[in-house]
């Protein structure tokens, strides 16, 4: 009974936080990990109330605990990272949660909007790892007027980092702003498509992704509900399993 309520050690380090399941595996296989003290085998499990240590740093106790899931409204000059050392507006300082939590994904540190804050590496995987092309939602402001012809070279694809585009739905709402769904994340990908049209986006807010809506101030934060949480995950369902 007490082994069907463990889970793989792979699986408890990317569920804390710590590294991927797959660097996890490689870890054990060194000898770097300690349960309670001792080397574990390869897919041994952790139990509840087990110590954990890589390198002889705790990394936790397992604990039947339920997860963390936040949704974030970042302001405009926070970085998504989790080195707080190299970065001092970092999204963990200014959030300042009680337990360790990270970002799935980023927004650059000239955007706003929301972004997902978790202590579930699984889910982040999942997310991260899915077959399916789930849409992240922006509201973007350029520099002058909006054409036409500069929806329809939005629309059908844009030429940037040695690829093009996928096709999204873009909808002008203002005489500078438009909104804009995509289902891929290349690097600064708005601001460059934008730029390749000679626009310069002058502000940038992401406010879904997948079935989750932005609804709370600039710089606030709030669980993600049972129903957000359990339609997330039928949406990734189909992320194929990290091997054991």
């Amino acid at each position: 009974m007490e082994e069907n309520k463990g889970i793989r050690i792979n699986k408890f380090l990317s569920e804390s936080g710590f590294c991927s399941r797959r660097k996890a595996d490689e870890l054990v296989d060194r000898g770097q990990v300690k349960i309670n003290g001792a080397i574990p085998e390869m897919g041994t499990k952790v139990q509840p109330g087990d110590e954990v240590t890589v390198n002889g740093k705790l990394i936790g106790r397992s604990e039947q605990k339920k997860h963390t899931y936040l949704a974030f409204n970042k302001p405009v000059g926070i970085v998504c990272t989790t080195d707080t050392r190299v970065e001092k507006d970092n999204i963990v300082d200014y959030i300042n949660y009680p337990t360790r939590i990270f970002p799935i994904g980023r927004l650059d540190k000239m955007s706003e909007g929301l972004i997902l804050m978790t202590d579930d590496g699984d889910i982040v995987n999942k997310i991260l790892r899915s077959r399916n092309n789930h849409g992240k939602e922006y509201i973007v402001t350029v520099n002058r007027p909006i054409t036409p012809d500069f929806i329809q070279r939005m629309r059908e694809g844009i030429p940037m980092l040695g690829t093009v585009t996928k096709e999204c739905e873009v909808e002008k709402m203002g005489p500078t702003q438009f909104r804009i769904i995509l289902t891929q994340g290349l690097n600064r990908q708005i601001r460059r498509m934008c730029e390749f049209c000679q626009y310069r986006v002058v502000k940038l807010k992401r406010i879904r992704i997948m079935n989750i809506h932005l609804d709370v101030n600039v710089g606030k934060w709030r669980e993600l509900t049972d129903n957000e949480l359990n339609e997330l995950n039928e949406l990734v369902s189909d992320s194929p399993k990290t091997a054991f």
